[in-house]
C-alpha cells in the first residue's frame, strides 16, 4: 500500500527519482496514466492490469464508460525504473497535469499521484475542510 506524501523533483529530462519507500513495489514496472482532478496516476504493472481488466467488465454501450477507457487508457505509459529509481514522466502526461519542477507525491492506497506541489497545495487546501468537516458515511462501512 503506498503511504505518504514526498516532495521530489523533476530534473530537466522529466525524471523523477521516485522516493524510496516505493520503489520495492513499483521496480517490477509500473504504468503511468491521466487522473483525476489533472494529476498522474502510477500503478504498479500488476494493479495496473487488475485496473484494466476491471474496466472491460464496464458496458462499452455505455459513451460515458467508452470516454473514459480512451482518456484512461490511451494516456497511458508503461516504464521500469533504472537502478537510480528514476522514471520518465513522458512530455504528454506533464503536460496534462502541469508538472514542473516541483512535484507532490503522494500515496493513494493502490497507486501513486503525481501532483504539481501548487495545484496540490490549492486541491488540499479546498478539500481539508470538507474531510474535517465530514459528518457523513462516505466510504460505506469504512467509519
Amino acid at each position: 500500500m503506498f503511504l505518504g506524501t514526498h516532495t521530489p523533483r523533476l530534473d530537466d529530462k522529466g525524471r523523477l527519482i521516485l522516493p524510496a519507500k516505493f520503489r520495492d513495489r513499483l521496480a517490477g514496472g509500473l504504468v503511468m496514466t491521466r487522473g483525476q482532478e489533472r494529476c498522474v496516476y502510477v500503478f504498479p504493472m500488476d494493479e495496473f492490469e487488475r485496473v484494466a481488466t476491471q474496466m472491460q467488465q464496464a458496458p462499452t454501450t455505455s459513451k460515458a464508460v467508452r470516454d473514459y477507457m480512451r482518456v484512461f487508457l490511451s494516456g497511458a505509459f508503461d516504464e521500469i525504473p533504472d537502478k537510480q529509481g528514476r522514471v520518465t514522466v513522458p512530455p504528454t502526461l506533464r503536460t496534462y497535469a502541469g508538472l514542473t519542477k516541483e512535484l507532490t507525491v503522494i500515496g493513494a492506497g493502490n497507486r501513486v499521484e503525481l501532483w504539481d506541489s501548487g495545484a496540490w497545495g490549492d486541491y488540499l487546501e479546498s478539500t481539508e475542510q470538507a474531510f474535517a468537516d465530514q459528518s457523513e458515511e462516505v466510504v460505506p462501512g469504512l467509519l
